[in-house]
C-alpha cells in the first residue's frame, strides 16, 4: 500500500464528513458562504473520484486497510464500478447542493440541511467503495440515520411520520444485515468482498448459505426499495425537500443495490435458486411499482413509486446473471448502465417536481395541471427524464432496457425445453407490460403538466427558476440523449469500464441496438403504454366534477396499503406485547394510557411525535460530532503509521 494512494481514498470521505460540521457552523454567520462551501466540497470530490477513475483505466490500484479498526477492519478499494459510483455521487450531490441554493433560499434550517446531506454524502461514498462487508455494514447504517433528517426536514406531521417509516424499516433491515454478517463470518472466516467468492464455493452447507444472503438482501433490499419493504419511498419522497428526494432515489437507493449485487456475485455466483427468487422479487417490484405510479395524482409520489419500478428493472438484471452463469455479459452490463440512467434520469425529473414546487407550493396534478405551458426549457428537460425512464429509443433508457431485455431472453433460451423456460417467458412478458405501464404514467405527467389546460390561474413571477437551476436541469438533460444516441461510444464503453465488479466480460457479439429485433420490444411498450393511457389513464382514473370538469382520481384500493393494513398494526401489537406493565405497577389507568398510545396514535400523536424527533434529532447530531472525531482520529493514525 502507498501512502498517497489510500490517504486519496480517505479524502473522498473525510472531505464531507469533516467539512459538514464547518458547513454548519458557518452558515449561522454568513448564509451565502454557508451555500457556497457544500458546492465546493461536492466539487473537490467530484474532480479527486474522476481523476482516481482515470488512474484505474489506466492499471494503477488504490487500497486503503486499516486491520485493527473496530475488531474487523476498515478497508477501502476504488475499482472501475466504484469509481462510477463515487464519481456519479459526487455529481449528484454536487447538482443537488447547486439547486438547493435556490429552493432554500427562504429556509431558515437550511445549516442543518447542508450538515446532514453532507454526513450522508460522505457515508453513500464509503458505502461505494468499501472492500470488506464490515466498512459496508458500518457506512450503510450512517446512510440510514443522517438521511432521516433529510427526510424529516420539514417537521410537518407527514414529514415526520414519512421519517419514522424509513427509520423503522432502516432499523429492522440493518439488524437483519448484521445477523447476516454474523452467519457469514462463521462460515466462511472473512468479510473481504474479493476473498468471499473463493470461501463460498467450499460452503457444504448450502440451506445456511441461503438463510445468510436471505438476512442480507432483507438488509440491501429494504435500502432499494425492493418488494415488500419498499414501502418508505412513496412517502419519504414527497415529504422530503426536491434535492433530497433525487438523492434519495437517484444514489441511496443503489446503496442497496450494490449490497444486492455483492451478496449475487460473491456469495451465491451462478447460483439458479436464488437467481430465481431475486427473478420473482423483480417482477412484483417492477410492475408493483408502476402501478402505484399510474393509479397516484401526486407528482413526488408519481416519481417515487416510479422509482420502484425501475429498482426492479436493475434487479431483474442481477437475478439474469445468476441464472446465465458465465454467459451475463448482457446482463451486467444492462445491470450497471440501468442504474447510472435511472439515477441521472431522477435527478432531472425531481429537480422539474422541485422547481413546480418553489413557485406553486402544490404537487397534486389537480393543482399544478397546466402549469408548464408556455416554459419550453422546462418540458424539454422533462420530457428528456420522461423518455429515458421509459426507455426510448435515443436515450440512455433504451439501452439498458435493451440489454436487460435480451439478457431475459438469452435466459429464455438456455432453458429451453424446460418447464422454467415458460416462466421465464412469462417474465418477459411482464417485463414489457412493466415498460408499457412505465410509458403510460410518464405520458399522465407530462400532458397533466406541460399539455392540459389550468383549471384556475397560476401567480405571475418574472422568472420560475434562476440561472444556476437552468443550468444544473440542462446540463442533467443533455447526458440522457447522449447515452443513448451514443451507446457503443459511451455506453458500452463506460459498462466495459465497470463490469469486472460483476466478473462480467466483453459480449461474444455486438449489440445492434437499433436493428428491429431490438427496436420490437421498445414498440410493444409504447404501444401497450398508449393503450393503458387512452383506457385506463382517460377513462377509469378521472372523475367528473360537478362544474362538468375533469380531474385526476386516486383509485388505489385502500386495503393494499402494506403499511396501515400489515406492518404498523403488526409493530403495534408486538410493542404492545413487550410492553405491558408488570404485576407491581399494573394498573387501569397505566394500561389504558399505554393501550390508547399504541392503538390510537393519533391522539397523542403530536405530542409522542414532537419528543422523539426533539430528541431523535440532537442524537443525531452529537453523533455527527462523534463519527467526525472517530474519522479524524482514523486519518490521523493512518498518517502516523
Amino acid at each position: 500500500m502507498r501512502l498517497n494512494e489510500g490517504f486519496l481514498l480517505l479524502i473522498l470521505v473525510l472531505l464531507p464528513m469533516l467539512g459538514a460540521p464547518a458547513c454548519y457552523v458557518l452558515s449561522k454567520k454568513n448564509r451565502a458562504m454557508g451555500s457556497v462551501l457544500p458546492s465546493l466540497i461536492c466539487i473537490a470530490v467530484l474532480g479527486l473520484s474522476a481523476v482516481l477513475s482515470v488512474g484505474v483505466a489506466q492499471g494503477r490500484v488504490y487500497e486503503l486497510t486499516l486491520p485493527a479498526f473496530g475488531g474487523l477492519g476498515f478497508s477501502l478499494r476504488m475499482d472501475g464500478f466504484r469509481g462510477i459510483y463515487a464519481t456519479i455521487t459526487a455529481f449528484m450531490w454536487l447538482a443537488a447542493t447547486l439547486f438547493g441554493r435556490e429552493y432554500f433560499a427562504h429556509d431558515e434550517n437550511n445549516g442543518r440541511y447542508q450538515l446532514f446531506s453532507l454526513l450522508t454524502f460522505a457515508a453513500t461514498v464509503g458505502v461505494f467503495l468499501s472492500a470488506d462487508l464490515f466498512t459496508t455494514f458500518m457506512f450503510f447504517e450512517w446512510v440510514s440515520l443522517f438521511s432521516y433528517s433529510l427526510v424529516a426536514h420539514n417537521k410537518s406531521a407527514e414529514a415526520l411520520r414519512a421519517a419514522g417509516t424509513y427509520l423503522v424499516i432502516a432499523v429492522a433491515g440493518g439488524l437483519a444485515m448484521l445477523m447476516g454478517l454474523f452467519l457469514l463470518s462463521d462460515m466462511t472466516g472473512t468479510l473481504v468482498i474479493d476473498e468471499l467468492a473463493a470461501a463460498c464455493i467450499s460452503i457444504a452447507d448450502r440451506p445456511r448459505l441461503y438463510v445468510a444472503s436471505a438476512l442480507l438482501l432483507a438488509g440491501f433490499g429494504a435500502k432499494a426499495g425492493l418488494f415488500p419493504l419498499h414501502i418508505w419511498l412513496p412517502q419519504a419522497h414527497p415529504a422530503a425537500p426536491a434535492p433530497a428526494s433525487a438523492l434519495l432515489s437517484g444514489v441511496l437507493t443503489k446503496t442497496g443495490i450494490f449490497g444486492v449485487i455483492l451478496i449475487s456475485c460473491e456469495l451465491l455466483p451462478g447460483d439458479i435458486n436464488w437467481g430465481l427468487a431475486l427473478l420473482a422479487l423483480s417482477v412484483v417490484t417492477m410492475l408493483l411499482g408502476a402501478l402505484l405510479a399510474l393509479f397516484s395524482t401526486d407528482l413526488k409520489k408519481m416519481l417515487a413509486c416510479s422509482s420502484i419500478s425501475q429498482i426492479g428493472f436493475i434487479v431483474l438484471g442481477v437475478a439474469a446473471q445468476n441464472l446465465l452463469g458465465s454467459h451475463n455479459a448482457l446482463a451486467v452490463r444492462g445491470t450497471l448502465l440501468h442504474m447510472v440512467n435511472h439515477s441521472l434520469g431522477k435527478l432531472v425529473l425531481f429537480t422539474v417536481a422541485g422547481i413546480t414546487y418553489m413557485n406553486l407550493h402544490k404537487l397534486n396534478l389537480n393543482d399544478i395541471r397546466g402549469w408548464g405551458r408556455g416554459k419550453p426549457l422546462l418540458a424539454a428537460a422533462f420530457l428528456a427524464g420522461a423518455l429515458n425512464v421509459a426507455g426510448i429509443p435515443l436515450f440512455g433508457g433504451y439501452v439498458s432496457k435493451t440489454l436487460l431485455h435480451e439478457s431475459l431472453v438469452e435466459c429464455i433460451h438456455l432453458f429451453e425445453g424446460l418447464p422454467l423456460a415458460g416462466w421465464l417467458g412469462l417474465a418477459e412478458v411482464l417485463f414489457l407490460l412493466a415498460g408499457g405501464l412505465t410509458v403510460a404514467y410518464m405520458t399522465k405527467l407530462f400532458i397533466a403538466i406541460f399539455v392540459e389546460k389550468p383549471i384556475s390561474a397560476f401567480p405571475q413571477k418574472d422568472s420560475y427558476m434562476n440561472p444556476l437551476t437552468s443550468f444544473v436541469l440542462m446540463a442533467g438533460a443533455l447526458l440522457l440523449p447522449a447515452f443513448g444516441m451514443l451507446p457503443h461510444r459511451l455506453s458500452e464503453a463506460l459498462a466495459a469500464f465497470g463490469e469486472g465488479f460483476m466478473h462480467g466480460h466483453a459480449p461474444d457479439h455486438a449489440v445492434h441496438y437499433f436493428a428491429w429485433i431490438n427496436l420490437k420490444g421498445a414498440v410493444i411498450s409504447v404501444t401497450a403504454g398508449v393503450v393503458i393511457y387512452i383506457v385506463v389513464v382517460r377513462g377509469l382514473l378521472m372523475r367528473r366534477c360537478p362544474d362538468g370538469s375533469k380531474e385526476y382520481a386516486d383509485r388505489w384500493p385502500g386495503w393494499l396499503n402494506l403499511e396501515e393494513r400489515v406492518y404498523r398494526p403488526l409493530l403495534r401489537l408486538i410493542s404492545y406485547i413487550f410492553m405491558r406493565p408488570s404485576k407491581s405497577d399494573r394498573s387501569i389507568s397505566r394500561f389504558y394510557r399505554k393501550y390508547n398510545v399504541l392503538f390510537y396514535p393519533e391522539k397523542n400523536e403530536t405530542i409522542v411525535t414532537q419528543n422523539i424527533a426533539g430528541s431523535f434529532s440532537s442524537g443525531l447530531l452529537l453523533l455527527s460530532m462523534g463519527l467526525c472525531a472517530v474519522l479524524a482520529w482514523l486519518f490521523w493514525i493512518y498518517i502516523a503509521g
